[in-house]
């Protein structure tokens, strides 16, 4: 299913970001602004991202099995990446403004699967059947 690859490939990404953050404290130490710059701060950015993966993994495991329940996290977690999105596209970085622009796109097309009619009675059958 789509939305089990989508969700799962969100969590995998969200996951190597915290090993990015690790290796990155490691190799050259803390850095960036003062609020995150601390080590309290970065193993909660770490813990925090590395959970918010972990969290996109089940949910594409829920979807994966047709469980009806994965909705509302994974409706949760594209209204976040959009957020993030739209944070990021605000840069002034070109690179950093099209990770924005794709996440934002990538949430979208989430969201509007999500809901899609064949979804739904998918969802509705797995309901009836008390999977």
């Amino acid at each position: 299913m789509t939305l089990a690859a989508i969700a799962g490939l969100q969590g995998l990404l969200f996951i190597g970001y915290a090993v990015f953050d690790v290796v990155e404290a490691v190799r050259v130490g803390i850095t960036g602004p003062a609020e995150v710059s601390n080590p309290a701060a970065l193993v909660g950015l770490i813990a925090i991202t590395a959970g918010f993966g972990a969290g996109l993994l089940w949910v594409s495991w829920g979807w994966w099995r047709v469980r009806s329940w994965a909705r509302s996290p994974f409706l949760v977690a594209q209204i976040v990446l959009g957020l993030i999105g739209y944070d990021f596209s605000q840069s002034g970085e070109n690179t950093q403004r099209t990770i924005g622009q794709a996440l934002i796109v990538v949430a979208v097309v989430g969201i509007v699967l999500a809901f899609l009619p064949s979804v739904r009675r998918v969802l509705d059958a797995e309901e009836s059947t008390g999977n």
